[in-house]
């Protein structure tokens, strides 16, 4: 293993090894700091970064920042790299690397072209040597589109995730919050809901309801009911109503093992679900979530920083072509990430490592009540994110999620950033919410009031 030293203003700074340098050269983040990872100093970070400018990209194919021998992640890592597309940036350090993907030779076509050849560490080295604004540019450029009712990632267009979650999971409740999301045009890359319980019953019960709503209106998009891996393989099984097969995953071997995943249960769950064919305009059938922080909260970091740690969840995502993967960017508290400051940044970093590996990438633009921020930092990081090209983001009944207690977008809010960036939904969606009534001449959402609109039915109905 190398060391890596660097000089500023005449002190010398050391860092013993690769994942040393890169959790030294990482901005400032609450959870680095309590695990004592972080820069001793804002000195010792500018160092750590002028040295992580001269390290080889190639270096990270040699040193893997967790041992072959003991991670499966580092494994797939490792035996999945693409030689043939890395060749034109492998000669390349992480700073000239960070000044060719600002440059108009890394245009969108590039950037496909090399996503196989880039390594979670290689993106996540980069990222700490660039600005906020750099981020945006770069992932901005970046396009990656996927599809199963709808289809997601297009330029010039924005998916929503429709999450209608309830405490009891009660019919009542979820028909509200959809009904509500519909008629605001939400909804074009999943209606996802949280279960209250992950038991198979009363995840079927959700399923289908959902299914019933999708089918009778006609909506094209997909429904997923977030439960753990094995109860949706067991469903599937069953003869459930399955769209997208969900899953919480993480960047290291012992921190999926603590979810309860090894990449052999993905990998079965992935064919199950393909073997279904619920699609109709594609075949992505699999949705992750990460966020940074969950190796380090299962003390399964291996003193890697959380950043990087987290985009290495991003090869796990990879390896099975999902129509969506978002980073539930504030949720894990502020333990990790402290004020909306740094959740902004997170957020920034793991769109941008992700849509870099060739990942459709959407956000829970999120924080916990328990940390300091509040709902302009929500507005601050939706316009950012919706700038640097996020494929989908997700919204809740007036940003408030009951169920799980955070704050997120909202429906309003999405609409928001559709009109002032000038965005549109999945093109299937548009044509839908034209055909029912609710695009108006300008291409925004009309106003509904009373129960004239036929949608308005699904509250009776479920609640019937």
């Amino acid at each position: 293993m190398s060391t890596y030293t660097a000089t500023l203003g005449g002190r010398s700074h050391q860092f013993g090894d690769l994942p040393r340098l890169l959790a030294a050269a990482s901005p400032e983040r609450s959870g680095d700091r309590l695990a004592g990872l972080a820069a001793e100093s804002a000195q010792a970070r500018v160092a750590a970064r002028w040295a992580l400018a001269e390290v080889p990209l190639a270096r990270f194919l040699a040193e893997p920042v967790i041992p072959y021998e003991s991670d499966d992640v580092t494994r797939l890592i490792v035996d999945t790299h693409d030689a043939a597309a890395f060749a034109p940036v492998s000669s390349l350090t992480v700073g000239e690397f960070r000044e060719w993907l600002l440059s108009e030779a890394a245009d969108a076509a590039a950037l496909t072209a090399l996503a196989p050849g880039l390594t979670p560490e290689m993106v996540a080295a980069v990222s700490k040597l660039m600005g906020n604004a750099d981020l945006v540019a770069v992932a901005r450029k970046a396009h990656v589109v996927t599809a199963f009712r709808s289809t997601i990632g297009l330029p010039g267009r924005l998916a929503t995730r429709l999450q209608p979650n309830h405490p009891t999971d009660d019919p009542a409740g979820v028909a509200a919050a959809l009904l509500d999301g519909l008629l605001l045009g939400s909804g074009d890359a999943v209606i996802g809901i949280n279960p209250a319980t992950d038991s198979p019953k009363a995840v079927r019960d959700l399923l289908e309801l959902l299914d019933g709503v999708i089918q009778r209106y006609a909506i094209p998009t997909q429904s997923c009911v977030l439960s753990h891996v094995t109860t949706s393989i067991d469903l599937m099984s069953r003869g459930a109503p399955v769209d997208l097969v969900f899953q919480s995953i993480a960047g290291t071997q012992a921190a999926n093992a603590s979810f309860g995943v090894t990449l052999s249960l993905l990998d079965e769950a992935h064919e199950a679900a393909a073997s279904l064919g619920r699609g109709t305009v594609g075949s992505n059938a699999l949705y992750f979530e990460t966020g940074q922080g969950s190796a380090l909260s299962a003390d399964a970091h291996h003193g890697v920083d959380q950043q990087t740690v987290e985009a290495r969840a991003y090869a796990v995502a990879r390896r099975y072509d999902p129509l969506l993967v978002n980073t539930v960017v504030g949720f894990i508290g502020p333990e990790y990430l402290y004020d909306g400051r740094q959740i902004l940044r997170a957020a920034l970093e793991d769109h941008f490592c992700g849509k870099l590996l060739g990942l459709p990438m959407g956000l829970d633009i999120c924080y916990t009540n328990h940390a300091d921020a509040d709902d302009d930092d929500i507005a601050t990081m939706l316009t950012m994110l919706g700038v640097a090209g996020a494929s989908f983001v997700i919204c809740t009944p007036g940003g408030d999620d009951i169920m799980l207690n955070y704050q997120s977008a909202s429906y309003h809010d999405a609409l928001y950033l559709r009109q002032v960036l000038g965005l549109r939904p999945a093109p299937e969606f548009e044509a839908w919410l034209d055909r029912i009534g609710l695009l108006d001449e300008r291409g925004g959402i009309r106003d509904v009031t009373g129960t004239g609109h036929p949608l308005t039915a699904i509250g009776r109905e479920l609640a019937a």
